[in-house]
């Protein structure tokens, strides 16, 4: 199917039921509920035949480590909720107790499932020579390799610990991973409970000599008792692993917000266990020990019969196994940068240049910023910081600036969950550079992805701006599907500062020429955008919304659309993950499409296209990238931005190759049903359509060169409507 025979093809029948009986609080999908359907389209990539072995394994991995962030975060504050009594409902008409038991039972099935799946993995990777070993196993050769390991890699960095009056059940941390073991005298049959917990430092699978042979930890440990607990032999085991409630409480009013971020992070680990999991032969006597000790209760335990921990697997993806995962990709450099000797600052003077990562390389951005960092006639930047890497070549670029004498503007983000800890780091180091370091606002995140370089050309002042949809983060960047437009453009210049000027002085800007921004202006000028979509279709004229996000739940936006739809605009939708709105309800979503894409690459970017009057794709159409999720958070508690493309070629790529791809792709897609099921097909030899593999195989529209201007490679032409 061409990307033209999708957008011709009719819709969906919308289902028969009468329009009232989705009216109210129907009319929205349950926030959590679709988050788990997200995560079970994850899960069935492992099972996936059209998936390399490895990916496989990474993508059970990826499940589990999903799992375990929705339950640290989301679970445990509807979990809060409802032992304070609180039944508010959710947007669907939940109350938190209520979410709490059907996410309980959903998430129950997806862990089992994850189980039956591991078991058919290991069969193929033993197939392929990888061997998952249990000790009964072992060779000879392999014990006294083992008693080596031991000894000089495990036994130095282990705890065991007796629990009795005198030794008191020890502090587990979140994701903490322990054995807990019924130990018997051997001279007087005399017991004692114990426990190991294994630190994270050290790996979980521990390869043997020869071929990919592996054993995991806690064998190795049952293999060593006699060294741990001299004099003792296993009368029982079991292995648990725990997962605290995560979410970070902030003073508001703190003086100084590093280090109430530092505390409130000591603060995490130490939450309440909002689920424990445990294998599922554990002897009675530990497991009332360990719940009674963890202050869990039993709707809160889960028995495992498999494998507990199954975010570890990640560690099986061998590098020497290179055939067994996709293909090598290296990112291309843009043909026009190529054309200008690798001078960001020229390439961008030609003309706006949109970079689609990681089919373009990040090291672009960075190289922007490395540029500046050295160029004498640069003046000053600033920059956002939301997530990025430990050793982040952006910081590095910035301190090299700060530390040559121009003005650099940091704006880093505390409150980017799970890398405050990073960003900390980050802020510091930035500091000791002689960079001005802002945090922005307390109760809002800062989400915008800008950097503003202001240049000195002849005597001119040059402001080069860089929007993306992605965090600076060279790693996520590798695997993350987002956008990033450069531009010289001075009302976006003006623009950006203007931002900028907010999140230091905290004064809201005004005069914007392009930009909108939370929370003040996006989501009225994205209400706007639908609603004159609406008026084109009710005058007859063709109208057409394309949107590719990674959530929609923010109710005023789903009705918006719900209106747009019965006015008759057709809607196409990408939505990655939560979807809160039912498409293909007769009389209230007939004319919108969802669908999802869960691949090889993780999607990302913001985009949404407005027909403008003439449909899509059309020349005349208006088309926006962004760093906001259609949510109440990123449109009414963060700073986020939404900027128009108004440069024809970059507009076209939006629409005409990357929007036309997505929304063309059979090979990872998943279409919503009004049900709330997500279907797709996969018949058996056929060559389906996969977009990623199509913006592997061919350069972005804006960043072409000399070489390939005249022959670009488009699914769709924007008609001039």
């Amino acid at each position: 199917m061409t990307q033209a025979d999708f957008l011709k093809s009719p819709f969906p029948a919308p289902t028969e039921l009468a329009p009232a009986a989705y009216a109210g609080p129907r009319r929205f999908f349950n926030r959590e509920l679709s988050w788990l359907a997200f995560n079970w389209r994850v899960l069935d990539e492992s099972r996936n035949p059209r998936v390399p072995l490895l990916e496989r394994v990474r993508f059970l991995s990826i499940s589990a480590t999903n799992l375990d962030e929705f339950y640290t975060v989301r679970v445990a504050g509807l979990r809060q909720l409802a032992r304070t009594g609180n039944a508010l409902p959710s947007d669907d008409g939940l109350p938190p107790a209520e979410q709490l038991s059907l996410i309980n039972e959903d998430a129950r099935k997806l862990m089992t499932a994850q189980q039956t799946i591991w078991k058919k993995l290991t069969r193929e990777m033993e197939g392929e020579g990888i061997q998952i070993l249990s000790r009964a196993k072992l060779t000879k050769t392999d014990e006294a390799f083992l008693a080596d390991y031991f000894l000089n890699q495990v036994f130095p960095v282990l705890s065991p610990l007796a629990i009795d009056p005198a030794h008191p059940f020890p502090f587990i941390p979140n994701t903490g991973f322990c054995l807990a073991i019924e130990l018997e005298r051997a001279t007087d049959g005399r017991r004692m409970q114990a426990l190991l917990p294994i630190p994270q430092q050290i790996r979980r699978f521990v390869a043997l000599p020869g071929a990919a042979r592996f054993l995991p930890m806690e064998e190795v440990l049952l293999l060593h008792l006699g060294s741990l607990f001299p004099g003792y032999r296993d009368a029982g085991h079991c292995t648990f692993r725990v997962l605290r409630d995560s979410d970070l409480e902030v003073e508001e009013e703190a003086e100084d917000l590093v280090r109430e971020f530092e505390t409130a992070l000591k603060r995490r680990r130490r939450g309440q266990v909002i689920r424990m999991k445990i294998t599922a032969d554990a002897p009675q006597g530990l497991r009332a020990l360990i719940m009674e000790e963890l202050a869990v209760s039993p709707d809160e335990v889960v028995e495992v019969k498999g494998m507990v921990g199954m975010a570890d697997v990640k560690e099986l993806v061998l590098d020497s196994r290179r055939d067994l995962q996709w293909p090598p990709f290296t990112p291309r450099v843009p043909e026009r940068v190529q054309d200008h000797e690798g001078d960001m600052f020229a390439a961008i003077r030609q003309k706006d240049m949109l970079l689609h990562h990681p089919y373009e390389t990040f090291d672009m951005v960075v190289r922007f910023l490395e540029q500046a960092a050295r160029d004498p006639n640069v003046l000053a930047i600033k920059q956002t910081l939301y997530r990025t890497s430990w050793d982040s070549p952006v910081v590095s670029a910035l301190c090299e600036a700060a530390e040559s004498g121009k003005t650099v503007t940091a704006l880093v983000e505390l409150k980017a969950r799970f890398d405050e800890a990073a960003n900390i780091r980050q802020s510091r180091r930035l500091e000791r550079a002689g960079a001005h370091v802002v945090y922005g606002f307390t109760n809002y995140k800062t989400h915008a992805k800008i950097s503003t370089v202001v240049r000195r050309e002849g005597d001119q002042l040059v402001t080069y701006t860089h929007f993306g949809t992605g965090n600076y983060h060279p790693i996520t960047a590798r695997i993350y599907t987002d956008l990033s437009l450069f531009t010289c453009d001075p009302a976006l210049g003006r623009d950006a500062t203007k931002v900028f000027n907010y999140l230091s002085g905290y004064v809201q800007p005004e005069g914007l020429e392009n930009l909108a921004i939370s929370p003040t202006s996006l989501k009225p000028r994205l209400l706007e955008l639908i609603a004159a979509e609406a008026d084109h279709a009710r005058a007859g004229r063709p109208a057409d919304i394309w949107g590719k996000v990674n959530s929609v739940i923010e109710p005023d936006v789903i009705d918006a659309l719900y209106a747009a739809s019965q006015a008759g605009v057709k809607i196409n939708l990408i939505v990655r993950g939560i979807c809160g709105l039912r498409p293909g309800i007769k009389g209230l979503s007939d004319n919108i499409r969802v669908k999802s894409i869960v691949g090889r690459f993780l999607e990302h970017s913001r985009i949404v296209c407005f027909g403008n009057g003439a449909g899509l794709p059309s020349k005349k159409a208006r088309v926006f990238l962004s760093s906001a999720d259609w949510m109440g958070r990123n449109l009414t508690r963060r700073v986020e931005t939404l900027v128009e493309a108004t440069n024809r070629t970059v507009k076209d790529q939006i629409i005409s190759q990357i929007m036309a791809a997505n929304l063309a792709d059979e090979a990872q897609s998943w279409v919503l049903r009004p049900d709330g099921r997500y279907l797709r097909d996969l018949p058996e030899g056929a060559d389906l359509f996969n977009c990623h593999r199509f913006f592997m195989d061919n350069p972005s529209l804006s960043g072409r060169g000399s070489a390939g201007a005249k022959d670009a490679p488009k699914l769709a032409l924007a008609s001039d409507g």
